[in-house]
């Protein structure tokens, strides 16, 4: 009746067997990585941002448009000898005229805009982040379902062998009527575990297949991955330095003082003097020249900037930087408080998964099939059966828990660090 302990164990770590005998090849991570990638439409709007993000250095880049200009000259008002001709000496005078940007206007808007990409691209890389970080604990909560159904699986398979045997002893008088029965009514609890592993797994399906923007039969559609913890981690200083040189959200933030600097050197500039040069030709005789019948002009338009020198786009500027510096220094904070707080909770659920391994689980499937023989043989009541197997199937599941919870640390971490520092 003793079973070795690797049996059970092997139940929840190794997750790539199919619960679904229709099930296609399970996807590793890796490939629901590259699926979620090609196909979340969320992460594929954001990616169309960035494109529009980079339209707008186009129109921040264009030069001011020159103007032409058609005007008139020498309509006459009355008639000569009687005769009214207008326009008989009406005179078309073309021109053209030139705004001239000072203070290096436009490239200034276009280092502005190159900023604003900037950090569209890093706003985008964060939504991945944040996204990556939902899809991992889909991942995560559906090889978790997986272990808690092979574990309900397990244990209801063991339950239907010794009520097999009980109704063996019941059949040679070994065992009273009273006692089978409260056996057989026992089952009701591994069957109620099993559907209700079963509902959790199909939901946790559900929700990676939306993230993935796929309509994959559940059935059809499975994932696998190694459902254990690793001892081997990091000090905290280096995740905090690796979090400090990738966070995309922080990088967005400095960006985000940059390019205050540079709007309020262009409010700075917005503020100088723009002259408009001009220049025309006519048909006009001249009276001081006879032979002077074309003539040409040039203008120069200067404005005078003695109210407006754009004094509240320079103030609201330079509040500005003040303003994205504060929140840079918010988000540096918050990066600290992420990866502190991930790494605690990751180390906390060592601790408590060290000792299952090395002791609780070994214990917990010696004392079960220790009483089951016992009981078998009429060494044990019903009553210390049935509390060494309620045991062993706290112990078992609080370890699959413990796991998931270990594995969902992890993707915390990597959310707080920025990139996949922990498989």
């Amino acid at each position: 009746m003793r079973k070795s302990l690797w049996r059970y164990s092997a139940v929840f770590l190794l997750c790539g067997i199919s619960v679904s005998t229709h099930a296609q090849q399970a996807l590793s991570w890796e490939q629901v990585r590259d699926r979620f990638e090609r196909n979340n439409p969320t992460l594929r709007a954001g990616i169309d941002n960035v494109s529009e993000s980079r339209a707008e250095e186009i129109t921040a880049n264009l030069r001011p448009n020159p103007d032409f200009s058609v005007s008139t000259d020498g309509t006459q008002i009355a008639p000569y000898h009687g005769v009214w001709r207008p326009f008989a000496g009406t005179d078309v005078v073309p021109g053209v005229s030139y705004l001239i940007e000072r203070e290096h206007k436009r490239g200034l808007r276009l280092q502005s805009a190159r900023w604003a990409t900037d950090i569209a691209i890093s706003n985008q890389s964060d939504l991945e982040r944040t996204l990556m970080f939902s899809l991992r604990n889909a991942f995560v909560q559906t090889l978790l379902a997986k272990a808690v159904y092979g574990v309900a699986q397990e244990n209801l398979t063991y339950y239907d062998h010794v009520l097999d045997v009980s109704q063996e002893q019941f059949k040679v008088g070994g065992i009273a009527r009273v006692d089978l029965d409260r056996l057989e009514l026992q089952r009701v609890q591994y069957e109620s575990d099993l559907q209700s592993a079963l509902v959790n797994l199909r939901t946790a399906k559900i929700q990676l297949l939306t993230l993935l923007n796929d309509r994959t039969p559940i059935d059809q559609f499975d994932v696998a991955g190694t459902y254990d913890f690793s001892e081997q981690i990091s000090p905290l200083q280096d995740y905090r330095d690796q979090a400090l040189a990738t966070r995309p959200d922080l990088k967005a933030a400095q960006q985000s003082v940059d390019k205050a600097k540079t709007d309020h050197r262009l409010a700075i500039a917005n503020g100088s003097t723009d002259p408009t040069v001009g220049a025309w030709w006519t048909y006009n005789s001249s009276n001081n020249n006879p032979y002077g019948l074309y003539a040409i002009g040039a203008s120069v338009s200067i404005p005078l900037r003695i109210f407006d020198r754009n004094q509240g786009e320079k103030l609201r500027t330079q509040l500005d930087i003040d303003r994205n510096q504060r929140l840079f220094d918010a988000t540096q904070a918050q990066v600290f408080s992420d990866v502190d707080s991930a790494y605690a909770t990751l180390m906390s659920n060592i601790t408590l998964l060290k000792p299952y391994k090395e002791k609780y689980l070994k214990q917990a499937v010696s004392v079960r099939d220790t009483i089951t023989f016992s009981y078998q043989h009429g060494g044990a009541s019903l009553l210390d059966f049935l509390s060494a197997e309620n045991d062993y199937r706290a112990v078992e599941l609080s370890y699959v828990n413990l796991v998931g919870a270990y594995l969902t640390a992890a993707s915390q971490l990597n959310l707080a660090v920025g990139k996949e520092v922990l498989p």
